[in-house]
């Protein structure tokens, strides 16, 4: 199935943008008051009653809404039918080691995918949102990618730089890159980039998609409910999000973003084994 094969997403996306505004309005005032529990999952990141909370709140607006589609979440799992061709797929925070600890860079992430397109579950739509910083991008098939920020809603694109030596990087390092042998390689990266950043989760990749970085390099670990709405955005503003072996998929446990011009570059660094 391709893009013409779908129906519009623009009721979707409306839904989605008003979703995300309610869960907002839940968040912010949390974090500004940090008056919440952390606990610990199983693999070691923590947790508190706001991402559980938030996510519930998700679910129950997009069952009401879209009772024929499923829901899969971070926190609480999947929602509905297993086998629906619509999925939608939730991060209620990402970012919730910044959100503990009083750091603004966290976001609601909602996606939504189709079991068909590009013959596999692709997000089709996405919707990041940030209220801390002030900011929220959102965008899929058929309907661009934008920006909205200080009050103002702008269309977005990547930006065109095209050799490593003028461009702008994010590299976020864990062990996953240390047991993969790639950490001298990407240090290597940054060091021929004209700057090199460390911004990571989410807003390394939507900053790609409005063209002021030109490369992100996830950690090794992310999960399909980390990049499943940022793969649609990144497509739409005209860039790519790829697995490190080049997949554009949000299932796999690594994600390179770019700009298109950099991305061979940036998987010639991370794709060997």
């Amino acid at each position: 199935m391709t893009a013409a094969d779908l129906p519009p997403l623009d009721g979707d996306l409306a839904m989605a943008l008003a979703i995300a505004d309610e869960v907002d309005a839940f968040t912010l005032p949390r974090f500004a008051a940090q008056d919440f529990s952390v606990d610990w999952k199983q693999n070691r990141t923590e947790v508190t009653e706001i991402d559980r909370d938030a996510e519930s709140m998700i679910a129950s607006a997009i069952r009401k809404e879209r009772p024929d589609h499923s829901v899969f979440g971070e926190e609480h799992g999947l929602v509905g039918d297993p086998d629906a061709p619509w999925k939608w797929v939730l991060d209620p925070i990402d970012g919730t080691s910044g959100f503990v600890r009083g750091v603004p860079i966290w976001a609601t992430l909602i996606a939504l995918t189709h079991e068909d397109h590009d013959n596999n579950r692709r997000a089709v739509l996405g919707v990041v949102s940030a209220p801390a910083l002030g900011r929220r991008w959102f965008g899929g098939l058929d309907v661009g990618a934008q920006l909205t920020a200080m009050g103002t809603t702008r269309e977005i694109s990547v930006s065109s730089v095209n050799e490593l030596t003028d461009a702008q990087v994010s590299v976020t390092h864990n062990s996953g890159w240390d047991r993969l042998g790639r950490s001298a390689a990407l240090v290597e990266f940054q060091n021929c980039a004209r700057r090199s950043r460390g911004i990571g989760d989410f807003w390394q990749h939507m900053m790609v998609a409005e063209g002021t970085i030109d490369v992100a390099i996830d950690a090794v670990g992310v999960a399909p409910y980390d990049i499943a709405a940022l793969l649609p955005i990144v497509e739409a503003a005209g860039g790519r999000l790829t697995d490190r072996h080049g997949v554009a998929t949000h299932e796999h446990d690594t994600a390179v973003s770019s700009n298109g011009h950099l991305h061979d570059a940036a998987l010639a660094v991370v794709a060997a084994d």
